[in-house]
């Protein structure tokens, strides 16, 4: 082992020793934070990607076969319930992410070692030369199931983008640390992660924390995401936010989702399978109580819907129907991915919560969109702070109290001569109208 790579695996080994009894202290959201405005305060700089050609030009599946080894993980022989195994640039992940480890002994960098990678039947590659590389991004493992069988909870790759996972789900929706301009006619701006700082946890610990930086040509931005697997995942979030300049559109606390095809739009071609979409619903909770709900659909050409607010409850994409014979998909299982719900932290003030829905010819693009906008930005330099928890929900899944829409269909209105009615059924469900005794009068009030 080299003579530096040596010394960090002494210095992490020291540090897991110093943590058995104390927490990591040396670094917190502040240092992160000042990085931040520091960056915001000069011009941007696009980070450079370094990857050799055989690397940038890999395919999707070529780059799928270049694997972490599990046993090279960060904390894999130790007694922590947390492990990292980090990931590998290529394909469309092209940007360096640095990642550094938190502990009481100081800010350790993490090295990256081709050694530390399987590349499967890709001869053409030359890991021997890849030794001054960073990592595109890094996942989390922890015992979601059984003790002793760590299961991916939360993985970061490819701009800010994440993704995390509650128990018994399946990989679907996704989420980003901030969108600018989505839906633009000026195009939009993708900020991302360039830094990321993870804690050091005890071994009691049930929750991690983990400090990124962001950076875009209009902004930059200090996060912090602490970690809580479980039924349903928590990620409670903290940032700072510094713009460069005036923006468009600032979208905060942003959710990808992906809707080809359901109940209320079938599919315009012959598919075996009944459905396809990892989320089919926008819910909105305002704050006095009322609930909002729009399916989604995959439109003809870009829809962007506006739903103004003040300081919501909450928003999430839902996906409400977990019906395995609804969608018939034993290889995606999408009756099984996760709904992610926000809950704003203080007062969000006036804004808007806005559904971006884009046209898509299959499944394999995030079409759909939802984030928070305020009605007023600061000006371009001073912070802007939120607050919000996200939650990864299936078994424990957000609801109204009294009931809610199941399905939405939409036909044809005529019975006899053709005109241009349309007919639209919806279904509800929920605590009150099961309460109802059977003869019980139901009727809707329709504005």
């Amino acid at each position: 082992m080299p003579t530096s790579r040596r010394a960090v695996a002494i210095r992490l080994i020291a540090a897991a020793l110093l943590l058995a009894t104390g927490r990591a202290g040396a670094f917190g959201f502040e240092d992160v934070a000042a990085k931040a405005q520091q960056l915001a305060s000069k011009p941007f700089q696009r980070p450079e990607p370094n990857l050799p050609r055989e690397l940038a030009e890999l395919d999707y599946n070529q780059y799928g076969e270049i694997r972490y080894k599990p046993q090279k993980g960060l904390w894999h022989d130790t007694k922590l319930p947390f492990e990292v195994r980090f990931l590998h640039p290529g394909h469309v992940y092209q940007q360096p992410v640095k990642v550094n480890v938190v502990s009481l002994s100081g800010v350790v960098p993490a090295p990256f070692k081709p050694d530390d990678f399987d590349y499967g039947s890709n001869q053409q590659l030359q890991p021997q030369q890849y030794s001054n590389l960073d990592f595109s991004g890094f996942a989390v493992y922890y015992p979601l199931h059984e003790p002793g069988s760590k299961d991916k909870v939360l993985s970061f790759q490819g701009a800010s983008y994440f993704r995390a996972l509650g128990e018994g789900q399946r990989s679907g929706q996704a989420a980003r640390g901030l969108a600018i301009d989505t839906g633009l006619m000026s195009g939009e701006e993708f900020p991302a992660f360039k830094e990321f700082w993870i804690v050091w946890p005890t071994p009691e610990a049930q929750h991690l924390v983990i400090y990124a930086l962001l950076d875009s040509r209009r902004a930059s931005g200090a996060y912090r995401f602490e970690l809580d697997p479980g039924v349903s995942t928590q990620i409670t979030v903290k940032a700072r936010l510094f713009l460069r300049e005036n923006v468009g559109k600032l979208g905060i606390a942003p959710l990808n989702s992906m809707f080809l095809y359901g109940e209320n739009q079938p599919s315009p071609v012959e598919d075996v399978r009944p459905e396809v979409h990892d989320a089919d619903g926008l819910a909105i909770e305002s704050q006095n109580g009322d609930w909002t709900w729009r399916p989604l659909v995959d439109p003809r050409r870009l829809l962007i819907t506006s739903f103004a607010e003040s300081s919501p409850k909450g928003f999430g994409l839902l996906q409400r129907d977990r019906a395995f014979d609804h969608y018939q998909d034993l290889g995606e299982r999408r009756e099984l991915v996760p709904s992610v719900w926000i809950t704003p932290k203080g007062d969000w003030g006036r804004g808007r919560v806005e559904l971006v829905q884009i046209p898509t010819p299959d499944e394999r693009n995030d079409n759909i969109v939802a984030y928070w906008v305020p009605e007023t930005l600061p000006p371009p330099g001073q912070p802007l702070d939120i607050g919000y928890t996200m939650s990864w929900q299936m078994k424990e899944q957000t609801a109204p109290p009294t009931a809610q829409v199941e399905q939405t269909r939409r036909g044809r209105g005529w019975t006899g001569n053709p005109d241009n009615t349309v007919r639209m059924i919806v279904d509800f469900d929920g605590p009150a109208l099961r309460d109802l005794p059977a003869d019980a009068k139901v009727f809707a009030a329709l504005t």
